[in-house]
């Protein structure tokens, strides 16, 4: 992500993100968390009971219990009546378990909704947010980063949400619990039965700390992988075509390798880990019982007490050695919600005009129109042209001369640096700009199709498009007959980006698609140029034939643009011819030696066919 992007964050916008993302779902959490307090309240009442069973029931020592409670005790029959009516006391204990586990349920619940919950919120805010911002910002950006941050990262949040925080309030409550209880039985032996705990928790979060650099390279293996495997299924034609797939395997075979090594040393380090951690576990657990036995011997503590200290301390143990793993996850979510931050702190593509929605009837003046791309290097040099509704202008020109550019800026995906554009008069900054994309088609040299059927396909300019308006459409883009000829027709499903298609027929549906738009200027990018000449020259016969608005069409070959009313001839940023084929034909420049060396290149031999025959 650029650096520019990461200093847009204002002050106070993470306090204002995580205050938008958890509202609606703000009372799961507190439910979550009363549900948490007494499931660990509830978990801790039944070493209780136990303790007081062993003491004062079956034992002789007198309860000591709150002053309420000792008179229930009493009411009820004191000793004599739980001692012979043990079952009762288990039915404390079972229904005691049974409300512990209640309100366990409601806990996962509540959190399930509530992480479940943020996370959509999240989703649907960073792909809201990803619609409104500029063209420019996802010409910077990586595609496969802004697809990891809005899955990964947002995976990562909602981990950490819904899971580890909830367990940090439950490992608090639990601690808090303990100690107000163990502390007024007995001091030392609160004391003997935690005393490796801090050691258990500073040992699990230096090691968590240590171990992220690990974690961070067993992602970016995982990550480089995945992008292997998606390269090669995506360019599998080209895999094909050059004899790679060795390479490839090759290529596969070394990622494969360094992610499992690096994932090999972090299981085995996270082995070590926990190995380390139950020892020490363990050790606090037994030092607690040997010390209870010791004490219950002597006569200064306790059979039920020790049993309750020897219960808590287990209870205590694995909770605290998650901290550090706890606190290292924070450190992750924290990360992953920062390169969330810094999509959504980009900046919004705003209305810079009146935001208006005219009748746009085609026509077009460029009135000394400049352009660059932020970085000061000329792209457009004072442009100035017209064009009347129904008009068609060709623009020709060398790679980098500016005529992808010059069409971009009528859909306003970049903003002119200099001078103006109207449309049917009207300042293209004050078009509304949903209204103005609406009514400015545009096909790519490079077509993008969405892995459905050609029918979907074509329709998604207008999905409510009847069949016979598809149909209609294909048929002036040239390639109803192709759609046909497939098993399925129209409802024949395209591999992903149109993967199963030629690049001619992919043209052409895509052609298909702007035409069934149906707006009133339509601009071909060199979308042409994958088709042959006898299919180039239908399909612009048919489009002057139906007279679909002014066209704006882009192409290296003369024979494509010599039908044109007028030619702009563009070289490095500047028009430095215009006028009709004929008119610039009789003119000393570019065009002419263009035309002179395409003349040239399509003269027939002796041999040459009469007639091209059709592409794909």
């Amino acid at each position: 992500m650029p650096s520019q992007v990461q200093n847009t964050r204002p002050r106070g916008f993470r306090r204002r993100l995580l205050g938008d993302i958890l509202r609606g779902v703000k009372r799961y959490f507190a439910v979550g968390v009363l549900a948490t307090l007494c499931a660990t309240a509830l978990a801790y009442v039944t070493p209780l009971i136990v303790t007081f069973t062993v003491d004062s029931v079956i034992g002789d020592k007198p309860p000591a219990l709150p002053a309420p409670l000792a008179a229930l005790f009493g009411r009820l029959g004191g000793r004599e009546y739980f001692s012979s009516h043990l079952p009762v006391v288990a039915s404390l204990v079972v229904a005691v378990t049974l409300a512990n586990g209640a309100a366990a349920y409601l806990r996962a619940r509540c959190i399930a909704f509530a992480g479940e919950g943020l996370a959509k919120r999240l989703r649907d805010k960073l792909f809201t947010h990803l619609q409104a911002v500029p063209y420019r910002y996802h010409v910077g950006v990586q595609t496969g980063d802004l697809v990891q941050r809005c899955t990964s990262d947002v995976e990562t949040v909602r981990r950490f949400i819904q899971m580890q925080a909830m367990e940090l309030v439950r490992t608090a409550a639990m601690a808090c619990t303990a100690f107000s209880i163990m502390l007024p039985i007995s001091g030392t032996m609160t004391a003997v039965s935690t005393c490796l705990l801090p050691v258990l928790i500073v040992f699990s979060f230096f090691y968590f700390r240590g171990v992220q650099r690990q974690f961070t390279r067993s992602d970016e293996a995982e990550g480089a992988l995945s992008t292997a495997i998606q390269e090669n299924l995506t360019g599998v034609r080209v895999v094909r075509a050059f004899a790679q797939e060795r390479a490839e395997l090759d290529k596969f075979t070394r990622l494969n390798k360094a992610y499992h090594d690096v994932t090999l040393r972090l299981t085995t380090l996270m082995g070590g880990y926990w190995g380390l951690s139950d020892t020490i576990g363990y050790l606090q657990i037994a030092l607690s019982g040997v010390c209870g036995v010791w004490f219950v011997v002597n006569g200064t503590f306790s059979l039920g007490n020790m049993m309750l200290f020897t219960t808590y301390t287990s209870m205590l143990t694995f909770p605290m050695r998650q901290l550090g793993r706890i606190l290292a996850d924070l450190g992750k979510a924290d990360i992953s919600l920062s390169r969330l931050e810094e999509i959504l702190a980009a900046p919004a593509e705003d209305e810079p005009g009146a935001a208006l929605e005219p009748e746009l009837d085609g026509s077009v003046v460029f009135d000394d129109v400049s352009f660059d791309y932020g970085d000061g290097v000329p792209v457009l040099s004072h442009v100035s042209f017209s064009a009347r509704p129904g008009q068609t202008v060709g623009i020709l020109g060398s790679t980098g001369s500016g005529k992808s550019s010059l069409v971009l800026l009528l859909q306003r995906l970049y903003a002119v640096s200099g001078g103006k554009i109207t449309l049917s008069g009207v300042d293209v900054n004050d078009i509304e700009r949903h209204h103005l994309r609406r009514s400015v088609g545009i096909v790519l040299q490079e077509p993008f199709l969405y892995s459905r059927t050609i029918g979907e396909n074509i329709a998604i300019a207008r999905p409510g498009a009847a069949r016979e308006e598809v149909e209609a459409a294909a048929r002036t883009a040239s390639v109803h007959d192709v759609i046909e000829s497939f098993a399925d027709g129209y409802d024949t499903v395209v591999g992903e980006r149109g993967v199963t298609l030629s690049g001619g027929q992919k043209q052409r549906v895509a052609i298909a698609r702007m035409l069934l738009q149906n707006t009133p200027i339509l601009i071909f990018d060199d979308s042409l140029s994958a088709v042959d000449a006898e299919t180039d020259a239908a399909i612009r016969d048919a489009l002057h034939g139906r007279r679909h608005g002014t066209m704006f069409l882009i192409s290296h070959r003369i024979a494509t643009l010599r039908q044109a009313d007028l030619i702009l001839v563009m070289d490095k940023g500047r028009v430095v011819q215009m006028g009709t084929h004929a008119e610039l034909c009789a003119a000393d420049g570019l065009y002419r030696r263009v035309c002179a060396i395409q003349n040239e290149l399509d003269a027939p031999g002796p041999d040459a066919p009469t007639s091209e025959g059709g592409a794909a």
